[in-house]
């Protein structure tokens, strides 16, 4: 008898595992069946491509919700943080010309404003005890109306010769492959190893599953927690590198739903919304099942394209109800 519960725990186990990826596969079969350029060398890039700045700031949110955090401000950021760099590469052309030192100077400032907005984030949530949905709501704000001060209302453009120097860092690649998904990639698989085989990725699990066993256990509970803050907003910063390329602007606009995007993609996954269990692997299917939604969606004139958001808070909605059903299974 006991054996038999067991083996029914084992089955719905792997089979909730296992369900982002049979989802992907199914998604594939179906953009296949309805378009014959979806599976071209590409639609293919230009997918991974796209998702990539979702995908790399998803990884930084997979380790904030396993810790039993939020974060509702990451878009904002890469907003402002796009602003920013494209302002000091701009001011730093009479110093540096258009040259590769300069846009190196942006790739660095990229990095330093996306770990001093995530440890803003993490240093009010921690230690001045805000709940993280404010403090991340307050933030979403606060980066909006400064990248839209900044631009003026308007938007703000990097220079053009500097724009074409920079260009290779989202169009490039090696051996066909964008640069946009190979750092993604990198990132993925260093999230992976640093959720499963590092100690602040079991102190992530602990603190998401009982802040107070976590204490009682000598995990740095609020060390770890801004950490996490810290790591997503360093991500932020690392696909914003990879974004200005693309459009070579940034304005209110820039951004937009990308904590939702980025949130989706994380629950999908597997991750549970309330902390105590990540997996990147996962978030990596969760993002690449929301870009084949999309793409589909498009090529198949299905849906109008301003519905995307409505479509994927849906899939949040479901994924949250299906992880409810499954921890009252269990």
């Amino acid at each position: 008898m006991n054996d038999t519960a067991s083996s029914g725990r084992t089955f719905r186990l792997d089979l909730h595992v296992l369900g982002p990826l049979l989802a992907l596969i199914a998604l594939v079969l179906i953009g296949a069946s309805i378009n014959d350029n979806f599976l071209s060398a590409g639609n293919i890039t230009n997918v991974l491509a796209r998702s990539a700045f979702i995908g790399i700031i998803a990884v930084g949110m997979t380790f904030v919700i396993t810790a039993g955090g939020i974060d509702l401000s990451v878009g904002s950021m890469a907003a402002f943080v796009a602003g920013v760099v494209i302002l000091t590469m701009n001011a730093l052309i009479p110093a540096l010309g258009v040259s590769w030192l300069t846009i190196v100077a942006g790739m660095l400032t990229a990095i330093a404003a996306g770990l001093l907005a995530g440890l803003l984030n993490g240093v009010l949530i921690a230690k001045v005890g805000i709940e993280a949905f404010i403090v991340t709501l307050g933030t979403m704000g606060i980066y909006r109306s400064l990248v839209t001060w900044l631009a003026d209302g308007g938007t703000l453009s990097l220079d053009y010769a500097l724009r074409t120097l920079y260009r290779p860092v989202y169009y490039g690649g090696i051996w066909g492959v964008a640069w946009p998904i190979i750092v993604f990639a990198l990132v993925a698989v260093i999230g992976e190893i640093v959720m499963r085989r590092t100690p602040f990725g079991r102190h992530c699990a602990a603190l998401g599953a009982n802040e107070q066993v976590a204490r009682y256990s000598a995990v740095k509970v609020d060390r770890t927690r801004i950490l996490t803050y810290v790591l997503l907003g360093f991500l932020v910063g690392i696909a914003v590198i990879m974004y200005v390329p693309r459009l070579g602007s940034a304005s209110a606009s820039t951004g937009v739903l990308w904590e939702l995007e980025a949130i989706a993609a994380v629950i999908i996954g597997g991750t549970v919304l309330k902390g105590g269990f990540g997996r990147v692997w996962g978030t990596v299917v969760g993002v690449l099942i929301l870009s084949l939604i999309d793409n589909i969606l498009n090529l198949a004139s299905m849906v109008s394209p301003y519905l995307n958001g409505a479509i994927q808070g849906v899939i949040v909605i479901l994924a949250v109800v299906l992880q409810r059903e499954k921890k009252a299974a269990d």
